[in-house]
């Protein structure tokens, strides 16, 4: 299921990414996408280590919580350091597409397991 999750993780990554080069005019070519991606990617690999050194489940809230935050710091260091832009709102644009995408789709999944349990047999 971790592996799962990563990648539903890394799905709304590109998701965020090809919006915003969209919305910006700047097209979706294969090397557009890579520059624009690779230092999220990072972060969410390093937001996921993260999560298996502390032995989360990675699909929890707090887990979540956990990878969304390193996602985009790491994220915005990197692109710093390779001299991409870091807008104060495009920080908040991608802490928030990328907060509710991650925490959104695992608050979704909380609830259908609790729901589930807590289901009775029908007659």
């Amino acid at each position: 299921m971790k592996r799962a999750a990563a990648l539903l993780d890394l799905v709304f990554v590109l998701l965020f990414v090809a919006i915003g080069r969209s919305s910006h005019h700047h097209g979706l070519t294969f090397r557009g996408v890579v520059s624009t991606t690779w230092p999220f990617a990072v972060g969410l690999g390093v937001g996921w280590l993260l999560v298996a050194l502390t032995r989360q489940s990675g699909i929890s809230l707090r887990s979540g919580v956990a990878v969304v935050v390193v996602t985009v710091v790491v994220g915005m260091i990197l692109r710093v350091l390779a001299g991409q832009g870091t807008a104060f709102a495009f920080v908040v644009v991608a802490l928030a597409f990328l907060g509710l995408m991650m925490l959104g789709w695992r608050f979704f999944y909380v609830v259908l397991s609790r729901r589930r349990v807590g289901e009775r047999p029908r007659k």
